[in-house]
């Protein structure tokens, strides 16, 4: 049977092994044997050559030897089980040296380039990668954490790519952080079904005051697409309403740049993973989800739909707003402010 090139040169198998084994002991030449594998005359002709004893060919004799000749073919890592350097890091691990003492000791003893020259990320990866065992477990123990796993060195770091220009919140202005001046705004995005759609939403800080935003269902987490919805919606609150939003750092305000241009408010980002810097909109999220429950399709919302859903939430009375509602404190700081204007949301 003849069988795809592929395979005509690919490594002998085992049991390719045990009938080319059999094949010898009845005499067939190297091209009869090639045709029965479906392999290469010169494939056959290497494995008897390289494996074969002067007893003849036997299959388990072949694979020691493959085996034996692939290990030597691959030159042993630094700190190999039997190495003198292994022994060493081994030895210094056990006084309690980190790795970093000892790759830096070994720097300042031995030349540049010198094979028992290594570096700390190396001597991290050697404890880590050794099998399950009694042997893993004593070189973790001397490590002064001790952790199980790895710790990648870029913990507590946001591996996504920076937004320009941002505006911290520790540059926010104090009377924003004491509530006692309307139009400061705090934003975020709620994410339906697996993270396929979205509804934007917005809270006032002084009176928590809620705004929802529908967004387009393609890509609807784009900085271009959170940027004109937020836009369009930012534009429909009086002037006087309208002074600042505070945003964490997600991708979809990448745009903010655009959007103060369009809307004239500033716009101050959270430090990353601190949902309390914005825990108007945290809470007011926390009810928003009882009517759009995690794992929802969002994007079979109409603005209709959400503004309703907001209007009964803006309709509840809070407690720290002296149990008044959310909807009549904005009221009373809008008749207040220097400019009258129709409440839009």
């Amino acid at each position: 049977m003849q069988s795809t090139p592929s395979k005509r040169y690919q490594q002998l198998q085992p049991e390719d092994r045990v009938t080319l084994a059999s094949l010898a002991q009845q005499k067939y030449s190297v091209r009869a044997m090639a045709q029965v594998l479906g392999r290469s005359p010169s494939t056959i002709s290497r494995e008897l050559r390289r494996n074969a004893q002067p007893a003849g060919y036997a299959s388990t004799t072949a694979r020691a030897c493959a085996r034996r000749r692939r290990l030597q073919g691959r030159p042993q890592g630094k700190l190999h089980r039997d190495g003198i350097l292994f022994g060493l890091m081994r030895h210094f691990l056990g006084e309690r040296w980190s790795p970093e003492q000892i790759a830096l000791t070994l720097a300042c003893i031995l030349p540049r380039g010198h094979e028992h020259r290594v570096s700390h990320e190396t001597i991290y990866n050697c404890i880590y990668a050794q099998p399950v065992g009694e042997l893993k477990r004593e070189l973790i123990a001397t490590l002064r954490h001790a952790h199980n796993k790895r710790v990648p060195r870029s913990k507590g770091q946001d591996r996504r790519g920076q937004i320009p220009d941002m505006v911290s919140i520790h540059l926010r202005p104090p009377e924003i952080e004491d509530r006692q001046f309307p139009g400061h705004w705090e934003g975020d995005l709620i994410k339906g079904a697996a993270n396929a759609s979205a509804v934007g939403t917005l809270v006032e800080r002084t009176s928590r005051l809620l705004m929802l935003i529908k967004l387009p269902e393609f890509k609807p987490a784009s900085a271009a697409n959170v940027m004109q919805a937020f836009s369009d919606k930012l534009l429909g609150i009086a002037a006087p309403m309208r002074q600042s939003m505070t945003y964490d750092q997600g991708r979809e305000m990448a745009m903010h740049k655009e959007l103060s241009r369009r809307t004239e408010i500033a716009v101050y980002f959270c430090d990353p993973h601190s949902p309390w810097q914005r825990g108007s909109n945290e809470n007011t999220n926390g009810l928003v989800r009882q009517y759009l429950p995690k794992g929802t399709d969002l994007s079979g919302y109409s603005q209709e739909q959400l503004d309703a859903i907001a209007d009964q939430i803006n309709n509840r009375p809070r407690k720290g707003l002296g149990v008044r509602s959310p909807l009549a404190v904005y009221r009373e700081l809008l008749l207040n402010s220097p400019q009258h204007s129709t409440l839009v949301h």
